[in-house]
């Protein structure tokens, strides 16, 4: 599990792109594709900024189960984390990752209303290297 928690990090780190999935009322799966996190605590936690109003923001406060997904396709590797959507709207959080720049998505600045953060919480994950699956648990 040591070498999986490292790359995770890494690509946590320096892949552009993440991929988040929610549950909507219905019990589908809709997955889409965000900009890298802006924090990370270790391998559990994870913040992403978002839109307030956003059907994404509807379906984890309805059903908070969400999965986060990283894809390196040049190294044919991906990591799937297993856990749960918080939304925050709190002051602490929103400030704790807002960015220089970030006004072009929300002119209010860091209390638009529709600016949120989502916290993401994983418990498990799944991996994939080399044309080898292995799930692991996080501690």
């Amino acid at each position: 599990m040591a070498g999986v928690k490292e790359l995770i990090a890494q690509m946590a780190d320096s892949l552009p792109i993440a991929y988040i999935s929610s549950v909507d009322n219905e019990g589908y799966p809709y997955t889409k594709a965000m900009l890298a996190p802006r924090k990370r605590e270790g391998i559990r936690t994870f913040y992403f900024t978002t839109n307030t109003f956003s059907l994404r923001v509807a379906h984890y406060k309805a059903n908070p189960k969400a999965s986060i997904y990283f894809c390196d396709e040049k190294g044919f590797k991906g990591i799937m984390l297993r856990g749960t959507m918080e939304v925050l709207t709190d002051a602490k959080s929103k400030e704790m990752i807002w960015r220089e720049g970030d006004e072009q998505y929300y002119p209010g600045g860091v209390t638009d209303p529709n600016y949120c953060v989502l916290k993401f919480t994983a418990t498990d994950g799944r991996f994939y290297s080399d044309f080898y699956p292995r799930s692991f648990v996080i501690e």
